[in-house]
């Protein structure tokens, strides 16, 4: 008899995933992978599953015939499916899933603080600074710009102070730790660089688990900022020069790669990778 199902055939090796992740005390995963399932029927059967973490996060592999047009329909068909539940999911190609190298931003990505903000508050200026900050993070000023005429804001500052700032408004966003060190320990390369200061990122970096470190460096006088910062300046360009250097000095192929940030400066970083 004729095979009159809707559901395509799909012989091919495993070359896909999805992965649907909860947060166990909001969403049901078991809720989460049904839905799944029946809006996944009919672009291809799941030929197997793989709990990563109980009722946390889970594995949904697939063979799908035409990997291209699959998985722009697979996320579409999530996306809608799961669209009132609070549940992430991420569709991709099994090749290349376990990334060798990470370059990731700081402020407001691996940690929820913008650090000048924060040091600008203790100089009494935070407003003024945080509005400087947002247009360049939007790409509206001169990133170089605008990070001197706020350092120049903080000029007086001394060291405790920074590190006040640091014990009492650094706080790593959720899930950074796990990241980094949880792709450490598959042997990838993780690299934190900054826009912000040298003085931060140092101890995030310790703090979190990355191999390496970038930032600028606050120019200092006997402990007391001077207000300028060191040449030259880490900046888009810088971000995106850093991670090309590491895929070549490692012998680590694009596609291996991911980059993570949050603002105008990271575009070019984020372009770069995979």
């Amino acid at each position: 008899m004729p095979n009159h199902s809707a559901t395509p055939m799909c012989d091919a090796p495993i070359n896909s995933v999805a992965t649907l992740i909860v947060k166990p005390q909001d969403t049901d995963l078991g809720r989460v992978s049904h839905q799944a399932r029946q809006a996944m029927a009919p672009l291809c059967p799941i030929i197997k599953e793989t709990v990563l973490a109980a009722n946390e996060a889970m594995d949904l592999y697939f063979s799908a015939p035409d990997l291209n047009s699959f998985l722009p329909k697979a996320r579409h068909a999530l996306k809608t499916a799961l669209a009132d539940m609070a549940a992430d999911f991420v569709v991709q190609p099994t090749k290349n899933r376990k990334k060798r190298l990470l370059v990731a931003d700081m402020d407001s990505t691996m940690i929820t603080a913008e650090c000048v903000d924060e040091l600008a508050d203790f100089a009494g200026l935070k407003d003024k600074v945080a509005a400087i900050t947002e247009a360049a993070m939007r790409g509206e000023l001169d990133f170089e710009r605008a990070l001197r005429e706020r350092v120049l804001l903080l000029k007086g500052l001394d060291e405790a102070t920074l590190l006040r700032c640091y014990q009492d408004r650094v706080i790593p966003m959720a899930g950074a730790e796990t990241l980094i060190r949880t792709m450490g320990a598959f042997g990838a390369f993780t690299m934190l660089v900054s826009g912000g200061f040298t003085f931060f990122t140092q101890r995030v970096a310790k703090r979190l688990g990355f191999e390496g470190q970038r930032a600028n460096r606050l120019s200092m006088i006997n402990g007391v900022l001077t207000g300028d910062v060191e040449s030259p300046i880490v900046d888009a360009t810088t971000k995106r020069e850093t991670l090309e250097d590491l895929l070549r000095d490692k012998d680590i192929a694009r596609a291996d790669s991911m980059a993570v940030g949050d603002g105008a400066n990271d575009i070019l970083m984020l372009k770069a990778a995979a």
